[in-house]
């Protein structure tokens, strides 16, 4: 039997997961990639590290050239995180001809398509299923499974930090501020959850499943997004007495021949199969033109849960040594990529203000709005006790954005409007 060595950029979390099943799953990884598979070296921080895994001490190493210019190694596995070194070091990997599986979504999104090049025009490999849901295999699904049908919709809850601290709001009727410091505690949380709560990690996740989906090379910059944390307990409150949930959702959606994707926090009716997705699990609808509807649904994060997906993707790379068909995978952008204008985009919308609790009040509002031609689909007016204000929540039919934004700023200047609270797209 052959053997096949590798090298492993990173030995935190997920690295220890990889490390761990590449040592205890032996004789199964034997049969499924026909090849023994040897770690060679484990680039690290501090070799003197307390580690969960015992591994030989020989075999870690400070110096990222003894993976990147070892002759010894075929494969290298990245995950170490971060952006510029770690798009340095499989530059260099790739120029060397090794073959590269990254957990790294924040590296593929920003410079995935450079990589990718690099990675056909010396008939390397280069997986990267680990990047979007944990061990959802998603990205395969999208490039094989899905290969024949026509995508037009992406649309899921692919970080697990805001989709807990959702959850628990839901559940519990507590703040978001209280939520994020226990989610925090538990781990679930980074000690900086900006990129998270800001809506940026799902960002990334929504760039590389939109370059899969229809095969154009997006940009981060390429997606509007929102966060969540100015979602409310009345937010949530109105949300489910209206039939709703309220999820942070990635949607990246094809209008022939233009896409528009966003992140943002969307309300979706209880029956949408999202909605019933909880705590840290991810979970990924597909909408095809022939298959028609798909969920794919599991834990998005973890040590384990990663590390099923990147030895997966490792599997894959030694078939292919072994079959001689190296770099024959390589998914590049084909289609010009062409982004809706915020002139056209359409949406419903719900929203919630504080209004005077007086004869004729809500006529102003409904004439405004029948003004602009925004029908109402749902309301809810119920009065604020001891204070002569009524909270008034609207749910739209379809209405264009840019009109409804112009709308929602004349709402504030009308004299029987004390406020107008933050606005939510609806799905489903």
């Amino acid at each position: 039997m052959s053997s096949v060595s590798v090298g492993i950029l990173g030995f935190g979390t997920v690295g220890t997961g990889v490390v761990h099943l590449l040592t205890e799953e032996q004789e199964k990884l034997q049969q499924q990639s026909g090849s023994h598979i040897h770690i060679e070296k484990i680039l690290v921080r501090d070799i003197d590290k307390t580690r969960k895994i015992h591994f030989d001490d020989n075999r870690l190493t400070l110096d990222p050239d003894d993976i990147l210019e070892n002759p010894k190694i075929d494969i290298v596995i990245e995950v170490m995180g971060g952006i510029e070194d770690a798009r340095n070091y499989l530059y260099k990997a790739l120029k060397n001809r090794k073959h590269v599986v990254t957990a790294n979504k924040d590296l593929m999104a920003i410079y995935g398509t450079e990589l990718l090049q690099v990675a056909a025009d010396h008939q390397c490999d280069l997986y990267y299923e680990a990047s979007v849901g944990g061990a959802i295999p998603i990205l395969r699904t999208l490039t094989d499974g899905l290969s024949a049908d026509r995508i037009q919709k992406v649309m899921g809850i692919v970080n697990g930090t805001t989709n807990y601290i959702l959850s628990k709001m839901n559940r519990e009727s507590i703040s978001y501020e209280e939520v994020l410091k226990e989610a925090q505690a538990l781990g679930f949380a980074e000690s900086d959850p900006t990129s998270d709560v800001e809506g940026l990690d799902a960002a990334r996740k929504m760039v590389i499943l939109s370059h899969l989906a229809y095969s154009v090379p997006v940009t981060l910059e390429d997606v509007r997004i929102e966060g969540i944390t100015e979602i409310s307990q009345k937010d949530i409150y109105y949300s489910k007495k209206l039939g709703y949930t309220i999820k942070l959702v990635g949607i990246s959606e094809l209008d022939d021949p233009y896409i528009d994707i966003r992140v943002s926090p969307t309300l979706l009716s209880t029956k949408h199969p999202l909605s019933s997705v909880e705590n840290e699990y991810n979970a990924v609808y597909v909408y095809g033109k022939s298959v028609g509807e798909t969920m794919f649904y599991g834990p998005g994060a973890g040590e384990l849960p990663t590390a099923i997906a990147v030895v997966s993707d490792l599997i894959s790379v030694v078939k292919n040594l072994n079959l001689g068909v190296n770099g024959h995978h390589i998914f590049l952008p084909k289609n010009e990529k062409k982004c809706k204008s915020p002139d056209s985009m359409k949406n419903q919308f719900f929203f919630r203000m504080h209004v005077l609790d007086q004869p004729g009040a809500f006529s102003k509002i409904t004439s405004l709005l029948n003004e602009h031609g925004i029908s109402l689909k749902k309301i809810i007016q119920e009065p604020i006790p001891n204070r002569h204000i009524a909270e008034v929540v609207i749910i739209t039919h379809t209405v264009e954005e840019k009109l409804f934004e112009l709308t929602y700023q004349q709402l504030k200047d009308l004299d029987v409007v004390m406020d107008v609270k933050n606005f939510y797209r609806v799905e489903g």
